[in-house]
């Protein structure tokens, strides 16, 4: 059994509009859920939503505090928070919901990559500077091998999202576009 998972983070029908404007995406994290199949490779997705009412969410928490507006409908059970349909889940991928920008924050992840004994995690999401960025960091912080696919994350702020994979993320991580990952995969 591999000890790698492949996290697909946040790529909910509310956000993927939202966040990516390539055209291309969708189809890359399609070719890379496919690659990790064949490979035997654990696929974990991670979205965020909460409860009715928002119990979770404080004021004081300007990111989601205008969730409470009803701005945007990320509670359980709308539409908005499933994952994309290109993209869905198969028997034997795992949901992780959570409840914060980072996978590990609000949610089980941690429990079970370590039942499943992964020490190296491949990070795929929207947004860069969101997620992916907040799960690197805790990530890196518990000691797990970090490989970023640099053209399977995307943000709003594409200048923001190349400061990060160039010049942040590879003190922590490898960072490779997918093709690279997939063929080091073959």
């Amino acid at each position: 059994m591999s000890k790698t998972a492949l996290l697909v983070m946040d790529l909910q029908n509310g956000i993927v509009g939202r966040v990516s404007g390539d055209e291309g995406y969708l189809p890359r994290i399609q070719g890379v859920i496919a690659t990790a199949r064949k490979a035997g490779i654990q696929i974990v997705y991670v979205v965020v939503k909460f409860r009715e009412d928002f119990p979770e969410v404080s004021s004081r928490n300007k990111m989601f505090a205008m969730l409470k507006t009803g701005a945007m409908p990320f509670t359980e059970g709308n539409e908005a928070v499933e994952i994309h349909k290109d993209v869905a889940p198969q028997k034997g991928d795992i949901v992780i919901t959570k409840r914060r920008v980072g996978a590990f924050s609000g949610s089980d992840l941690d429990t079970v990559l370590r039942a499943l004994e992964i020490t190296h995690l491949v990070l795929t999401g929207l947004a860069t500077s969101g997620v992916v960025l907040s799960t690197l960091r805790l990530a890196a912080d518990l000691d797990f091998e970090i490989t970023v696919l640099s053209d399977c994350c995307g943000d709003r702020d594409e200048e923001v999202h190349r400061v990060l994979v160039e010049k942040v993320f590879p003190a922590q991580a490898e960072v490779m576009s997918a093709s690279e990952w997939q063929q080091k995969q073959a």
